[in-house]
């Protein structure tokens, strides 16, 4: 999240395939955001746009209409504002507006819709001369695609503990990172990734199971990565990356309108790559 805080502008490809399965998964992604400054005390208004593609390439048996439900597509428009704190402190909120969907029937339906909310306390200290530079974020993050009534905690922690070497502790990501010969970085990660999107038309379909009828509403995906990356530094701020690694939790499932499980899709682990350019503050 406080890469969605730093980062101008991103594109990225991300795929893996799914483990003892013909299924793979396939996103692009990507935004911009345009910082506005408001006045000379460090204010800022970042209006922003992300698009996102997900194809699900679902190649297993089942006895429902698999029919558009391979292809999902994600439009959000947010706006960020920050300003400072006394002692260092910064904050910053940010608010958004999803459109996210198979778009089965060429039109945007009220469920397509879906509303993010942010907010943050920032202490940077890596601008600072000092020996081990710091940075601390604490937040909130509540999203309409989490199907939970409570916000979700955001905590980050960076620190430059020898020289090229810094780690960040936190969620949902942590990692520890070296710097060599300028303008390159490796690092080893653990972090939290998915997708969330409206069914327009419902499948209906009996659990192979317990016979029940059951009605699926939205697909969703949540994700556990960890694995190594690698950074080169194009210019000061335009970077191009690409990670690799495993699975550690990969669990794609329908959900009902009260977003409980229907019908997981597929959990079997497995390897992702994933690359891209960023420009960065």
């Amino acid at each position: 999240m406080y890469g969605q805080l730093s980062d101008l502008a991103r594109i990225e490809y991300t795929y893996f395939p799914q483990r003892d399965s013909d299924n793979s998964f396939r996103r692009f992604r990507t935004f911009i955001k345009y910082p506005i400054k408001l006045n000379d005390k460090g204010s800022y208004l970042i209006p922003g746009i992300e698009y996102r593609n997900f194809n699900f390439r679902y190649r297993d048996e089942v006895n429902f209409d698999k029919t558009d439900l391979e292809r999902f597509s994600s439009f959000e428009a947010s706006l960020g504002y920050t300003f400072k704190l006394k002692n260092d402190w910064r904050f910053a909120a940010q608010f958004g507006g999803i459109v996210a969907s198979n778009f089965e029937n060429g039109e945007i339906d009220k469920d397509d819709i879906l509303f993010t909310g942010s907010v943050f306390f920032i202490k940077d200290h890596t601008k600072k001369e000092i020996p081990k530079p710091w940075r601390l974020i604490l937040g909130i993050r509540y999203s309409t695609t989490a199907g939970r009534p409570f916000p979700l905690p955001f905590i980050n922690y960076y620190k430059e503990f020898k020289p090229n070497w810094s780690f960040v502790l936190g969620v949902p990501k942590s990692n520890i990172k070296y710097r060599f010969k300028k303008k390159n970085a490796v690092q080893a990660f653990a972090t939290l990734d998915g997708f969330f999107a409206n069914i327009q038309n419902n499948r209906n379909f009996n659990d192979s199971i317990t016979a029940e009828e059951k009605v699926a509403n939205n697909i969703s995906m949540t994700i556990v990565l960890a694995g190594l990356g690698y950074e080169r530094f194009i210019t000061k701020n335009l970077v191009f990356y690409t990670y690799g690694g495993f699975t550690i939790l990969n669990d794609i499932r329908l959900r009902d309108e009260d977003q409980e499980n229907v019908l997981t899709l597929n959990d079997q682990n497995s390897f992702y790559i994933r690359g891209g350019l960023k420009l960065k503050l």
